[in-house]
């Protein structure tokens, strides 16, 4: 089997969408499948990660190829808005073209149960639940990075962090209040800030935030943030699944999160804490509070570490394998 396994804007594509392309090739690897990252109707699925006007072109003429199409739902018009400069007004027209466009796939793979109640609204194109995954092997040896990312930063244990793109999204502003809240605790955000594509209130927030909030911009090698985090903070509004926090599961680190619809998969009090998916950041605040002991840290950052090999990548591949098969 050859599979076209073609990212649309790959240059320019940074984020979840992009660790999670990187986290497919991984598998097609595993399972021995040959790849081109090149756009082609010579190969036996066409798979697209963004669904871009070239993605639908090929796509609409896959079908006269007898060529079957595979798509992920990275993206919806829910999770888009409050992202970069223009998105919110981007987010109500993305909708028809992201039904119109998903609609020309034989299948469409969504990374949680809530993404593909969200696509159930889109379009009648048969869906497929795999998980974006986890990379464990690229996060061994982090805890050797502890030290020099402390260093590196400024930051006194226990760390209170978040990794990804600095969006209003992902709960920027319960974080940076979280930190003005708490200056005795460090707060850190690791990812790019692209300052140029931010908004007005996301630049705000973060030109505003308290000493103790730090945004560290891009980090070369992220194991780094894992290394030097205690608790990760990840008060998200809207997310498909959210890579980074498998991420700091794997990592062994507890997480707070809201309790919205597509973290409901994790059980408050044993993997993680939740506080109300509407809370004000007196509620985060105070599950915070709770966080600082370390033996709550370690049961809930170890229960964390056992459920996160359910995403390892060897045993999603078997997943994408069954569906290649499936529409081929």
């Amino acid at each position: 089997m050859r599979v076209s396994h073609y990212l649309e804007f790959e240059a320019h594509v940074t984020g979840g969408i992009r660790e999670s392309v990187a986290h497919q090739r991984t598998m097609l690897e595993h399972l021995d499948v040959a790849y081109t990252t090149e756009p082609t109707l010579d190969a036996d699925v066409f798979h697209c990660n963004l669904v871009g006007p070239r993605s639908v072109w090929y796509a609409k003429r896959a079908a006269a190829r007898g060529v079957p199409v595979v798509a992920n739902t990275h993206v919806t018009a829910e999770d888009f808005g409050d992202s970069f400069r223009f998105t919110n007004a981007l987010a109500r027209p993305l909708r028809p073209y992201l039904a119109w466009a998903y609609g020309h796939a034989d299948a469409l793979v969504c990374p949680s149960t809530y993404n593909r109640e969200v696509i159930a609204d889109y379009t009648d194109v048969p869906t497929r639940v795999i998980s974006n995954g986890v990379d464990h092997e690229k996060l061994a040896g982090a805890d050797a990075l502890r030290d020099e990312y402390l260093d590196r930063y400024d930051l006194s244990p226990p760390v209170v962090f978040l990794v990804g793109h600095v969006i209003k999204r992902k709960g920027l502003e319960t974080f940076v209040e979280a930190a003005r809240r708490r200056p005795d605790l460090d707060f850190a955000w690791f990812g790019p800030l692209d300052r140029s594509l931010k908004g007005r209130e996301t630049t705000r927030l973060i030109d505003t935030a308290p000493d103790n909030c730090t945004f560290t911009g891009y980090v070369e090698d992220i194991r780094g943030a894992y290394a030097a985090g205690d608790v990760f903070l990840f008060p998200t509004h809207e997310e498909n699944e959210g890579i980074a926090l498998l991420e700091a599961m794997a990592a062994g680190t507890p997480a707070l999160v809201r309790d919205i619809e597509p973290f409901a998969w994790l059980e408050d009090g044993e993997e993680c804490l939740k506080v109300d998916a509407d809370a004000d950041v007196d509620a985060v605040v105070e599950a915070l509070d709770a966080l600082t002991d370390p033996a709550l840290r370690d049961r809930l950052g170890a229960n964390a570490a056992v459920r996160s090999e359910a995403f390892d990548l060897e045993t999603l591949a078997d997943d994408y394998a069954d569906l290649y098969a499936e529409v081929v």
